[in-house]
């Protein structure tokens, strides 16, 4: 029988791309393209990479837009295509809004370096003036669109974002001119992210550093002192092979060192094996961080920063925060409304409680970066700009298309950076990176309806709690923070996401038979008569409910919070009745009511 060669290392990448949804790149591109980039800069000058070094990286590829204070203000759109930055200047900025056209310039390549690029470029110099890094992620090309670059020179090309800012179905239309100044039209498709009157100008602030063009024209050496761009000087992984660390910079250079260092996200890429990364520190002092509490010395350095941010020493770790006096969440009445520096001090306050429910769990970002009274979006890709010390996780089973490097929130000091980035809502995974299609917790989501009472709710709680105590599974109620109740089940590892989902349908169902004219199992909410929905369907792989202790996006910053099963009697109970301005007093003298859920988990009893 033929033996099977092995494939090649060209077959082996080729392989990878296709997995990570790249296009296939032109080796010979790069060298083309970037002759008129570099023949009107002077590198002697401009701190702007020459391009010399950088390589694509890896998994989907990249965008960039810069807001760039030229001579005249306007947006330089980048797309990573065949190894080098495809570039347009878009004088109005780019918009959600579906209906708003805006015109953009082709303008010459930029190398790949030039995506982390954020200063100053001299006057007298091509494009003297200040630029910030305005947004950042990756992208991927539409359905059907097999060579970017192609598509590019067809004069169309459909995309979609997958930005801090930017996100959903984009489409670039050529629509005249030749050379250096062919015209284009850069447009919003209608999807879930449109946004009608959606303005770039709302939101300054750069995603990378957190500075505005103003900020960085005023002290450009701030966040980077070295003649190299930031693309080099990063170090975000290490992995570890044949006894030597190999650590991989942001562009796609690695350098090799003796020693030993702990199984990386980048590795299990490669392995098939679930494990966290983080740059490299002492047990002790990962130990310690993970089980202090932010003192006063902490909350009064975080008091003492000005509204625009700065460096915050918690948990032995330096974390940038940006806008402390933003407002995230309106007031209730006769209240004042949550600013950014408040959610951050509860956030220091409540991170080693809400710990144990977010650790080494793949962590999935609700973020309103302009508040509550704004249309949030899903972040699940952890950015590229991150810093280092965070921990990570790679998901070796993501489809073309899904984020694959996750958060995981395995210190207090990660959960502090995720709320500064705009995570107003924190969600973790029911299963840990280690067994990600092995559940440990069984959810049950009482969805109200428009007709529901929250009387009708506590009544299918409880009939929740009968159902559980009597087939011998623990349990403990959590409010939502908004209108529902959900129930949390602790599970010993074992069955798989379609047994678990089984087990709560079959015992939702059952107590819906009870009451059939309060609950519906219809999925459209238009569908269901007013009535509520017993959710099972939960309880699958990267689906997830509000964890324990997070905000919520509400006014007052309600927060969802365990309660025992008796305080569901408590006539003056409401699903949004404990806030962060109260939460934390009440764990210092009821505990931590979900803990003992934590210590031991049981097998799902059987339910015939």
């Amino acid at each position: 029988m033929a033996t099977r060669a092995k494939p090649t290392k060209a077959e082996r990448n080729d392989a990878e791309r296709k997995r990570a949804g790249r296009p296939k790149a032109n080796p010979s591109r790069r060298g083309e393209t970037l002759g008129e980039y570099r023949r009107k800069r002077d590198f002697a000058r401009t701190p702007e990479p020459s391009g010399d070094g950088g390589r694509p990286g890896p998994g989907a590829p990249r965008f960039v837009v810069q807001r760039h204070r030229a001579r005249q203000l306007h947006y330089d759109f980048r797309l990573e295509i065949d190894g080098v930055l495809v570039s347009w200047a878009v004088p109005k900025g780019p918009t959600l809004d579906p209906k708003a056209r805006r015109a953009a310039f082709h303008v010459e390549d930029h190398p790949v370096e030039y995506i982390d690029f954020e200063g100053i470029i001299p006057s007298g110099q091509y494009g003297g003036g200040d630029v910030i890094v305005w947004d950042a992620g990756t992208w991927r090309p539409a359905a059907g669109v097999d060579d970017p670059g192609r598509a590019v020179g067809g004069g169309e090309l459909h995309l979609d974002l997958y930005g801090e800012k930017l996100r959903g179905r984009f489409v670039l239309v050529r629509t005249g001119g030749d050379g250096a100044r062919e015209r284009w039209l850069l447009l919003h498709k209608r999807d879930e992210f449109a946004e009608g009157g959606w303005d770039p100008e709302d939101h300054p602030r750069s995603v990378l550093s957190g500075r505005t063009n103003d900020e960085v024209k005023a002290d450009p050496h701030r966040e980077w002192r070295s003649d190299r761009p930031a693309a080099t000087a990063a170090v975000p992984l290490k992995a570890t092979t044949a006894g030597k660390t190999t650590t991989a910079t942001t562009a796609g250079k690695t350098a090799t060192t003796a020693g030993k260092t702990a199984t990386t996200a980048s590795k299990a890429a490669t392995t098939g094996k679930a494990t966290t990364a983080r740059r490299a520190a002492p047990k002790t002092t990962r130990r310690k961080a993970a089980t202090e509490t932010a003192g006063d010395e902490a909350m009064r350095e975080l008091d003492g920063l000005r509204a625009s941010g700065g460096v915050w020493h918690v948990f032995g770790r330096e974390v940038k925060v940006t806008n402390l006096d933003k407002v995230l969440f309106a007031g209730r009445p006769g209240e004042e409304p949550v600013t950014k520096r408040e959610l951050l001090r509860y956030t220091a306050r409540i991170a080693p409680t809400a710990l144990p429910y977010l650790r080494r769990r793949a962590f999935n970002m609700h973020r309103f970066p302009n508040g509550a009274q704004t249309k949030g979006f899903w972040h699940k890709e952890l950015p590229h700009h991150a810093p280092d010390w965070l921990p990570r996780w790679d998901n070796p089973d993501a489809d073309p298309g899904e984020a694959r490097t996750y958060l995981v929130v395995d210190e207090p000091a990660a959960l502090v950076w995720a709320a500064n980035f705009g995570a107003l809502e924190w969600h973790a995974w029911t299963s840990t990176v280690d067994r990600p299609d092995r559940p440990t917790w069984a959810l049950i989501d009482l969805d109200p309806g428009a007709a529901t009472t929250w009387d009708d709710l506590l009544a299918l709680a409880r009939l929740h709690r009968t159902a559980l105590e009597h087939v011998g599974a623990r349990s403990r109620p959590k409010l939502t923070g908004r209108r529902g109740i959900q129930i949390w089940v602790p599970i010993a590892r074992g069955p798989d996401f379609a047994a678990t989902r089984a087990w709560v349908e079959k015992l939702s169902r059952t107590v819906g038979a009870v009451v059939p004219d309060l609950v519906s199992w219809k999925w459209e909410v238009r569908e269901r008569a007013g009535r509520a929905r017993l959710d099972f369907t939960q309880n699958a792989v990267n689906k997830t409910l509000v964890a324990p202790y997070s905000p919520r996006p509400a006014p007052g910053a309600p927060v969802s919070a365990p309660v025992d099963w008796d305080e569901l009697d408590d006539p003056d109970l409401r699903p949004d009745a404990f806030t962060i301005r109260s939460i934390v007093d009440r764990v210092a003298e009821r505990g931590d009511l979900f803990r003992d859920l934590l210590d031991r988990p049981r097998r799902l009893p059987r339910l015939d």
